[in-house]
C-alpha cells in the first residue's frame, strides 16, 4: 500500500492548517499507526468504523489490516482530501460528527470494532457513546490523552478511577497498550498520549438491571468526591427523592460513609440493582 506523505507536508500542500478549536492533532508515524491497528485485533471479516480519518493516515493502517473500514470524518477540507487520495477498495468515507453516531448502523453490521484518535474535547461525549451502545460494539481502540487514558485503566476502588472508569469497568475490561510522546504530532500537543483497548466481556461479567440508573448513580457518586456517599448522592435530587436510596444502601450491603473512589464495581453495581423496583 503506497504511504501517505507526513502531515506536514500534506497540510502545506492543500494550503490547510490544523483547526486548534476542534482539536486537531495528525499523526503519522507509520510504525505508531501499525502497533494501533494491530491493537484493534482485526481480521479480514471485520468491520471498523474509524471515527475521525483526519488525513487518512490511520485509515490506511487499519486498512492494511483486511478489514472493511468506515471512515468518519466531519471537516470538509479534510474529506476533499481523502475523496481524492484515500481510493481504496476496503475503505467507505462517511461525512459525519463523530461524537453523535450510531455505530452499528454505519458499519451495516452489528457489533464493529470502533477505533480512532480522538481529539481531547470529544473524549468523554465519544466514551459515553461507546457505553451507551456497548451491545453493538465488538471493541473498540482509542488514542487518548495519556492521563486520561490512565484513569480510564484505574480500577474501580483506587484514587484515581472516576465516573468513566467506572461506567466502563461494568462491562469491559480497559488494557493500557502503549504511549505516544508528544512530539510524533502534528501540530505538537502539550501533552504525551496513550492507546487503550475496551474489550466487553464474554460473556458478561456484571448484571446492571437499569444502565440509566446506573449511570446517574455513578455520576451522583463521583459529583462530589469528598463527600460520603450518602451526602454525594443527593447532588441528584431527582434520584435521591424518587429512589430509596437509604433503604438500598442497607440492602446492597454498602457503607452509606464511605466515598465514591472507595467502591468497587461490585459494590456500584449492588447498589444500582437495588434501586431498581
Amino acid at each position: 500500500m503506497t504511504q501517505a506523505p507526513p502531515p506536514s507536508e500534506l497540510l502545506r500542500q492543500n494550503q490547510l492548517r490544523a483547526k486548534k478549536s476542534w482539536g486537531q492533532c495528525f499523526l503519522g508515524d507509520p510504525l505508531i499507526l501499525e502497533r494501533i491497528a494491530a491493537g484493534c485485533r482485526l481480521s479480514p471479516e471485520d468491520t471498523v468504523v474509524e471515527l475521525g480519518a483526519g488525513l487518512g493516515h490511520f485509515t490506511r493502517a487499519l486498512a492494511a489490516t483486511g478489514a472493511n473500514v468506515v471512515a468518519i470524518e466531519r471537516d470538509r477540507d479534510l474529506l476533499e482530501i481523502l475523496e481524492r487520495d484515500l481510493r481504496l477498495p476496503n475503505v467507505r468515507l462517511v461525512a459525519a460528527n463523530a461524537a453523535k453516531l450510531d455505530f452499528a448502523q454505519v458499519a451495516g453490521v452489528p457489533r464493529p470494532v470502533v477505533a480512532g484518535n480522538l481529539p481531547y474535547q470529544l473524549t468523554s461525549p465519544i466514551l459515553f457513546e461507546l457505553i451507551a451502545q456497548q451491545a453493538s460494539v465488538c471493541r473498540a481502540v482509542f488514542l487518548l490523552q495519556k492521563e486520561v487514558a490512565e484513569r480510564l485503566a484505574s480500577p474501580p476502588g483506587t484514587r484515581a478511577c472516576g465516573v468513566l472508569s467506572v461506567l466502563l469497568a461494568a462491562f469491559a475490561t480497559v488494557e493500557l497498550l502503549f504511549e505516544v510522546p508528544a512530539r510524533h504530532f502534528t501540530p505538537s500537543p502539550r501533552v504525551d498520549s496513550a492507546v487503550v483497548r475496551i474489550e466487553p466481556f464474554e460473556p458478561p461479567r456484571f448484571v446492571v438491571h437499569d444502565w440509566s440508573i446506573f449511570t446517574r448513580l455513578v455520576k451522583a457518586a463521583f459529583s462530589q468526591r469528598r463527600k460520603m456517599l450518602r451526602g454525594a448522592l443527593k447532588s441528584d435530587l431527582a434520584l435521591f427523592q424518587a429512589l430509596p436510596i437509604e433503604a438500598a444502601l442497607e440492602r446492597a450491603g454498602v457503607d452509606a460513609t464511605a466515598r465514591a473512589e472507595q467502591l468497587s464495581i461490585e459494590a456500584f453495581v449492588a447498589l444500582s440493582n437495588a434501586l431498581v423496583p
